[in-house]
């Protein structure tokens, strides 16, 4: 009996003996993500980052843009993207994921300085809020030009919102009042309580895109869209329905009543948009 008790603590201890980290294939994973991550650092010390400009379009007049998106890029040193997938999870919740907030303001912001007609969404994190150099860069804008704010939308996600209601509350109560608006992305993506949007006062609601790809073909998605229009028109906000790609989706989308299409089957994100391309041939 003893042999056997020695033997099963021998081999729990040969068990737990070999950490994970000693994997190289996680070693490997785990100096990548490092290497990136450090990149991705030193691309926002040196202002490495530029805007991909989407248009969003109104559903009853899919030639003319309501507004346009602007969705912040960071570069490595050769001027390549770095793709977002490969740190985006990992600075979200950081300082390195305030300061990439700051960057993506301060380029959206002085878009909207270099063309007056121009309406922007930048969107942003509930975390930055209370992030000073953030306020910083706003303020500073609206001190300059306070008529950048009646053409600037702060997009805010479903999921960072819903973690500090009070403050987020109270931000955009704020900042509206400077003519600022605000979208509240990637909604049905989590578990917002349909009370918060009658707390938030979004002016837009922009419905993920997991319910729209393919919802010609798809009965289910099809109520529940019509379900959350009728939400948003209840609060009396804007819809935009995001990752729109066929023709089908977006005439089926027009007759349920949403408001706006985002999505490739309009135009993929550019940093050469159609408004500086025309801005340069007028100049």
């Amino acid at each position: 009996m003893g042999a056997t008790f020695d033997y099963t603590v021998i081999f729990m201890s040969d068990q737990f003996s070999t950490p994970l980290t000693s994997d190289p294939l996680s070693i490997a994973v785990r100096q990548r993500d490092k290497d990136v991550l450090k990149m991705v650092d030193e691309a926002l010390s040196q202002n490495r980052g530029l805007l991909a400009y989407q248009p969003i379009v109104q559903a009853q007049r899919s030639d003319r843009s309501a507004y346009f998106e602007g969705l912040i890029r960071i570069c490595d040193p050769t001027g390549r993207v770095i793709p977002a997938k490969d740190f985006i999870a990992e600075v979200e919740d950081t300082e390195v994921g305030r300061r990439i907030d700051c960057l993506a303001l301060q380029l959206g912001l002085e878009a909207l300085a270099e063309h007056p007609h121009l309406r922007l969404a930048i969107n942003m994190s509930a975390k930055s809020i209370g992030y000073k150099p953030w306020n910083r860069v706003l303020h500073r804008a609206l001190r300059k030009d306070s008529t950048i704010g009646e053409r600037l939308i702060l997009e805010i996600t479903e999921r960072t919102a819903i973690v500090m209601p009070e403050l987020v509350q109270s931000f955009m109560s704020e900042q509206q009042s400077r003519g600022i608006s605000f979208a509240l992305d990637d909604f049905g993506a989590g578990y917002t309580a349909f009370r918060y949007l009658r707390d938030f006062y979004f002016d837009i609601l922009k419905i993920d895109g997991e319910f729209i790809r393919g919802i010609h073909a798809s009965p289910d998605d099809q109520v529940l869209v019509r379900a959350l229009v009728a939400v948003a028109q209840h609060f009396d906000m804007l819809t935009v329905a995001e990752f729109v790609e066929t023709e089908a989706d977006a005439r089926l989308l027009t007759d349920i009543g949403v408001d706006c299409l985002q999505g490739y089957y309009f135009g993929r994100p550019s940093t050469e948009p159609v408004f500086r391309l025309d801005s340069r041939k007028t100049a």
